[in-house]
């Protein structure tokens, strides 16, 4: 953490916060900082991380809705329709109608975006784990389970 990130928003050990609002805000800086640095990497390739979500939120989901997509990204449905525009716009993503009801669109990754994604795992993967290479196997196995354990909680 920098020094100016530490005392904007009083993280460190000698943070006046309580720990629930210190764990929100060390959240928000940890997740702005990890959205930059991933914007940075794909950005040579006119892409976002939210795109990027997008597209791997659409291959797990296989062809959900808008609406489908929307939520498992946790965002409005406007921004996800402006997601989906930049990705058909970019040739990565398809939005064809639903063949069981014709007013709702299916998203589908085209096989130009899987390509993509063959040529880049290997790097990103490499590059994510550079980002959390100041903690032990142990320490990540207990940072995943903390931080899935939070997401579970703000779905009740």
């Amino acid at each position: 953490m920098t020094e100016p990130e530490q005392t904007l928003f009083d993280l460190g050990p000698r943070s006046s916060l309580t720990p629930p609002v210190r764990a929100f805000r060390v959240s928000l800086v940890l997740a702005q900082r990890l959205r930059y640095l991933m914007d940075d990497r794909l950005r040579a390739d006119g892409l976002t991380t939210q795109q990027a979500a997008l597209l791997t939120a659409v291959r797990a989901l296989d062809r959900p809705g808008l609406t489908e997509a929307a939520a498992a990204l946790g965002t409005t449905h406007q921004n996800a329709a402006q997601l989906v525009a930049a990705l058909e716009r970019k040739g990565m993503l398809r939005a064809e109608p639903d063949p069981a009801d014709r007013r709702r669109r299916r998203l589908t990754a085209t096989e130009a975006s899987e390509r993509y994604w063959r040529g880049r795992d290997a790097g990103d993967e490499d590059a994510v784990a550079g980002w959390f290479a100041t903690l032990t196997p142990e320490e990540l196995t207990t940072f995943c389970a903390l931080a899935e354990k939070v997401l579970a909680g703000l779905d009740r």
